[in-house]
């Protein structure tokens, strides 16, 4: 009951002390097809599912170049997503054309949790019905970060990360390897990325070159986008990774059943 009387207007609280509009835009950011996140001490690396509305469409672009060093995975409401780009890349413009250098990646990341803010708070606006997942290289270090943000205007800063829908296995791979993350190398970042992807594909669905693609920031690297025939070698090693832990298991077996049967003839 108490949904229907609170949820009218973003700016309405409910008993309960919850903005329930907001909350809906954020569930809006779980139907969005999955995009994950990864840094290591020299890269940032985005993936993203695509999504084709028809056999008869091309599949809809989930990572956007912002500037040189900064890359943009979208989960959610695509059109909110190219609203935001396109201020962010002002917002790039601006600040190299004021000072002569990049803006810094957490200076550009405040602006935006603002901008999400001020719909919360504002009743003739909605909020954004998008998450993001930002890699940026920052020029003055020259370290790459991970961010992410919220419909309700929170703002966090990963090692890995992954939104969306069906993102939960691929936050659990996430978690299960993020030891791993600071040392590896730009092409098993790659990997790493799209084994997390593999968990977010729907139904009978297989990750391919046509509904996968990868951006990546880095040192010496400005925004790089692998879609199509450039992915495609990454995607055989992660079919090779597959095999080899097949056959590992596979042979594990084995072993356990000759002991299994080493212990019968003992007893």
């Amino acid at each position: 009951m108490f949904r229907n009387q609170y949820d009218t207007d973003v700016t309405v609280w409910s008993p309960e002390g919850r903005l329930l509009q907001v909350e809906y835009a954020m569930e809006s950011v779980k139907q969005g097809s999955a995009c994950v996140g990864l840094v290591s001490e020299t890269h940032a690396v985005l993936g993203a599912l695509k999504r084709s509305v028809s056999e008869l469409s091309s599949h809809q672009q989930k990572l956007i170049e912002i500037d040189d060093g900064i890359a943009m995975g979208i989960a959610g409401l695509t059109a909110d997503a190219r609203s935001l780009a396109k201020y962010m890349r002002n917002e790039c413009l601006n600040h190299k054309y004021v000072y002569g250098s990049s803006i810094p990646p957490h200076l550009l990341m405040a602006d935006l949790a603002d901008k999400h803010q001020r719909t919360t708070q504002t009743y003739v606006r909605r909020p954004f019905g998008v998450g993001l997942l930002v890699a940026a290289m920052d020029g003055r270090t020259s370290t790459p970060h991970l961010y992410q943000t919220c419909p309700s205007g929170n703002l966090y800063e990963y090692y890995a990360s992954a939104i969306g829908a069906r993102s939960q296995s691929a936050r659990t791979y996430l978690e299960k390897h993020v030891d791993t993350f600071k040392e590896a190398s730009r092409d098993e970042l790659i990997v790493h990325t799209l084994q997390a992807l593999v968990g977010c594909v729907s139904g009978d669905d297989e990750l391919t070159k046509e509904n996968a693609s990868i951006a990546i920031v880095g040192k010496d690297e400005n925004y790089t986008l692998l879609e199509g025939d450039k992915l495609q070698p990454y995607l055989d090693r992660l079919e090779l990774k597959g095999n080899d832990e097949e056959g590992d298991d596979e042979g594990e077996g084995g072993d356990a059943g000759e002991e299994e049967e080493a212990e019968a003839m003992e007893t």
